[in-house]
């Protein structure tokens, strides 16, 4: 199925699950139903099976939205004790949306459908809701702690034997298009059938070396391990620290859960130099949330990183905001810069992603799903090192394999009973108003090697280390008066490298004499 026939059977008011592999778009279809469906007046409850999910779409975590919090049965009293406001929220909504299902429970998505059926006093499924579940079974599942209540995917609850949902299996691949032998190994383990030459060719991977110009993200299975490389990484770096700390509003109960859920650190402390990752969709499309780079300088005035991505854009990354929203409600703010340090993240918090380099370390991998989550971040081979990967890390689901037959299988009955409305969906589309966008023509990049060549064609010293002569020579210089264009020339280097040599020695506050 295409992302445009899903929509058309999800504006058809269907309730649907949402799915299809890694990189199939699945996000993208989801964010632009939600957007269309808000166009039109409806009231979306936004919702994720964890808050960092949540994050990814301006939305509140399923269990708080419907009031379960992390109960495995419903509490006495608990309809008696639901407060006013979160029966409301219940009501008001038409369209309630639960990304990332592969994590939920069978048994908690249940709770959601008797807790929605009795506040909306409606005894159709979910109280009527239109309810949109978006995620792969294939990816990481229900964690099931030795003291809580055991479950499984939600495809084993009543809520789904009821058939309440129509599926939509995306079909096309996005994230590895431009990579068939790649895109036939992720198929492979997620069939359970990985030919030995595909397996070699993984293993193959571990002799790869990243490319030295290009910013690679380690991923690895253990936060223990991640911090200590993002930590022995930047303080091996001998430029200036600038420190960046969010700033927060709502109520504490709430900003503590947003801070759970989000990505951005509460105190980010940078480096010129250091290796950066974009955890965000940028409004202006200038960068995404998985995009890499480095740390060049940091603006004069404002003070904010001025980041070399790999995709060869040079941007000031500002500020952005997180927000809790809960119904029409929103319960917490933050604000900090979109980034955080990338020398390494966990495979848990990659998840969604889109990773324009990463080296992954799958030796320590202890749960199904995990290996491919990790693989399925980058875009080809040429993309990836493997530094390491065990027998768990190439397994997933024999569960979910069971279930992608009968996905499959309903998703092909889906397009055939809804054969008019798509046809329909799709003539209205070519009436509706489309925005024109102005689009400069493209210019092919080329490789590091090449600007840099281009670059010391004007600064022959572009990028090149500060001897101990130099550093004495700029200051000597400096102090005698020199004004910024001598020293570029002197020196051989662009004015920003001159800057911020020249703050390492003088701090922020210096200036040139007039």
């Amino acid at each position: 199925m295409t992302q445009d026939e899903a929509l058309a059977i999800l504006e058809a008011g269907n309730s649907v699950l949402l799915t299809g592999a890694a990189g199939s778009g699945k996000t993208h279809t989801l964010n632009k139903f939600i957007h269309r469906a808000r166009q039109r007046g409806k009231n979306v409850a936004v919702t994720a099976t964890t808050g960092l999910a949540a994050t990814h779409l301006n939305g509140t975590t399923l269990h708080a939205w419907s009031g379960i919090g992390v109960h495995d049965e419903l509490p006495d009293q608990f309809f008696q004790r639901m407060s006013k406001q979160r029966k409301d929220l219940i009501i008001k909504a038409d369209i309630l949306v639960i990304d990332e299902i592969s994590m939920l429970h069978d048994f908690r998505l249940d709770l959601v459908e008797e807790v929605t059926r009795k506040i909306r006093e409606n005894d159709r499924a979910f109280g009527g809701l239109q309810v949109v579940m978006s995620g792969d079974f294939f990816q990481l599942p229900p964690i099931n702690r030795y003291d809580s209540r055991q479950g499984s995917f939600v495809t084993m609850s009543n809520s789904w034997r009821g058939e309440t949902f129509a599926v939509c299996y995306l079909m096309e691949q996005h994230r590895q298009k431009a990579d068939q032998e790649y895109t036939d190994i992720l198929n492979g383990i997620r069939a359970g059938v990985l030919r030995q030459s595909q397996i070699d060719v993984l293993k193959s991977r571990a002799d790869a070396v990243a490319d030295p110009w290009v910013s690679t993200t380690r991923l690895l299975t253990t936060n223990a391990d991640v911090d200590g490389i993002n930590f022995e990484h930047l303080n091996e770096l001998y430029t200036d620290s600038k420190i960046f700390e969010m700033t927060t509003t709502g109520s504490k109960k709430f900003v503590e859960q947003l801070k759970r859920s989000c990505l951005a650190p509460e105190v980010l402390e940078l480096k010129i130099g250091a290796v950066i990752m974009c955890i965000k969709n940028s409004q202006d499309k200038k960068f995404v949330n998985g995009s890499l780079g480095v740390v060049h300088d940091f603006d004069d005035d404002s003070g904010f990183p001025i980041v070399k991505l790999i995709n060869g854009k040079t941007l000031t990354i500002k500020p952005d905001t997180w927000e809790l929203v809960d119904g029409d409600k929103r319960r917490a703010q933050l604000t900090q810069l979109p980034l955080r340090l990338a020398w390494a993240i966990t495979v848990h918090k990659s998840q969604g992603m889109t990773l324009d380099s990463a080296r992954i370390d799958l030796s320590k991998a202890f749960v199904e799903g995990m290996g491919y989550v990790a693989l399925s971040r980058v875009r080809g081979l040429d993309n990836l090192v493997l530094d390491g990967i065990n027998g768990m890390a190439l397994r997933v689901s024999s569960l979910a394999r069971q279930i992608d037959i009968d996905l499959r299988e309903r998703s092909e009955q889906a397009l055939q009973l809804n054969a008019i409305a798509i046809s329909n969906w799709k003539e209205a589309e070519k009436s509706r108003p489309k925005i024109i966008k102005k689009t400069k023509e493209k210019t092919v990049a080329g490789t590091w090697s090449e600007k840099l060549e281009k670059m010391r064609a004007i600064y022959p010293n572009a990028y090149r280390p500060w001897s101990e002569d130099e550093d004495q020579k700029l200051q000597t210089l400096f102090d005698s008066g020199a004004k910024l264009k001598i020293l570029t020339e002197t020196f051989g280097r662009h004015p920003g490298s001159i800057r911020s040599r020249l703050k390492k020695h003088y701090g922020e506050d210096f200036s040139f004499k007039k």
